[in-house]
């Protein structure tokens, strides 16, 4: 299982190691908060000495050692990929460099708006994930079936949170299509969504293509925030058998 990071429970210098940053001219109270959270986030200073991109990946981390879905040889599609950390931890558990001898070995691709970094063991894409022919173009690459189809998109923040959950679940609705049309049986979804009540068709359709649907809230994503994860296992065919969107 992927641990937290230690708390400190001796209340023993406690406070000292909080750091607070004193807002800048010019710069937003809000931005400072921001940036102070950051100082403190102990996902945040773990990932940086574990070699992780941002503290995302450990939510993929957690989320696959509930549901164990990263399996050595897994074929699995990262939407939504920047930075990178859940490509890095898809292709250590998947074995996509081959690092580990008599294990099948993984395919990891991973699609994104903006240019990132190569990730080694990752093949990595540039492409509007809600273009005409991006699926296609994604099925292209994959040249087969994905065994995982997992997306950490987020649409940018409005400001107005009813706005901004009916954004992420239209994302989330994009991917689950696209896990429809290019998973083989048994695959697993997993997606980012936001607490808000607009999931109710998402979740039925679904439950309806899956054996197992959760919303699940690891460790690693803040209290504070709104975000879940829907994870489905068990992929059993499009809903109601429908055909592919566009067919």
């Amino acid at each position: 299982m992927a641990k937290g990071p230690k708390k400190n429970t001796s209340g023993r210098g406690q406070r000292d190691l909080t750091v607070r940053v004193k807002t800048a001219k010019g710069r937003k109270l809000s931005s400072t908060l921001w940036l102070e959270r950051q100082l403190n986030d102990p996902y945040v200073r773990r990932a940086k000495a574990d070699g992780y991109r941002g503290r995302a990946a450990y939510k993929i981390l957690e989320l696959d050692d509930r549901a164990r879905f990263l399996v050595p040889g897994a074929r699995v599609i990262d939407l939504g990929c920047a930075p990178g950390g859940w490509c890095q931890v898809a292709v250590a558990r998947t074995n996509a460099l081959g690092e580990k001898p008599g294990k099948k070995i993984g395919r990891i691709i991973g699609v994104d708006l903006q240019e990132i970094d190569p990730i080694p063991g990752a093949e990595i894409h540039q492409l509007d994930f809600l273009a005409d022919d991006a699926d296609e173009k994604i099925k292209g690459w994959l040249g087969g079936q994905a065994d995982v189809v997992m997306s950490d998109m987020a649409a940018s923040s409005s400001g107005h949170k009813q706005t901004d959950h009916i954004r992420i679940i239209a994302l989330c609705e994009a991917a689950a299509e696209l896990a429809f049309d290019v998973l083989a049986p048994g695959g697993t979804f997993v997606a980012k969504v936001l607490a808000g009540g607009a999931e109710g068709e998402l979740q039925k359709r679904l439950k309806q293509a899956f054996t197992k649907v959760e919303n699940v809230k690891p460790p690693a994503s803040r209290a504070d925030s709104s975000e879940k994860f829907v994870l489905a296992t068990g992929f059993r065919g499009r809903p109601d058998g429908e055909a592919p969107a566009g067919d």
